[in-house]
């Protein structure tokens, strides 16, 4: 449970601390619900100093070379996302992210690690990782 976005990214942070290379999370919320907020927690505790930002308007937001941070809203199906170029980059030396992955199902690699951010109240949120 978080009750702020500092709680929020500080929770990510810990989480980020114990991927390691090749991992694959699907991060999952509803618009406001703190998808972004728990991307620069990740990339705090990778120790990346870049400006995390919504990839809305991006297929991909790369930061520190290391992490990558996915939006597949807009994508139709995993074919497009390996037309793009997008599924390059799953297990390699580097995390990935991913917003809207059900879009691209049919290309994500198994083994991948799920977060969904669910608000719970105006500043509360509840964050499950399976």
């Amino acid at each position: 449970m978080s009750d702020s976005e500092t709680a929020t990214r500080k929770f990510a942070a810990a989480f980020a601390r114990q991927l390691k290379c090749g991992d694959v999370v699907l991060l999952s919320g509803e618009l406001g619900a703190g998808k972004t907020a728990f991307v620069k927690g990740m990339a705090e505790g990778l120790g990346i100093e870049d400006e995390v930002v919504s990839p809305t308007y991006a297929y991909l937001n790369v930061y520190g070379d290391y992490l990558y941070h996915y939006d597949c809203y807009r994508l139709s199906g995993g074919d497009e996302a390996a037309a793009l170029g997008l599924t390059d980059y799953f297990g390699g030396e580097n995390v990935c992210v991913i917003e809207w992955a059900q879009n691209i199902a049919s290309a994500l690699p198994d083994g991948c690690l799920e977060v969904t951010i669910e608000k719970t109240g105006e500043n509360g949120r509840k964050i499950t990782v399976k």
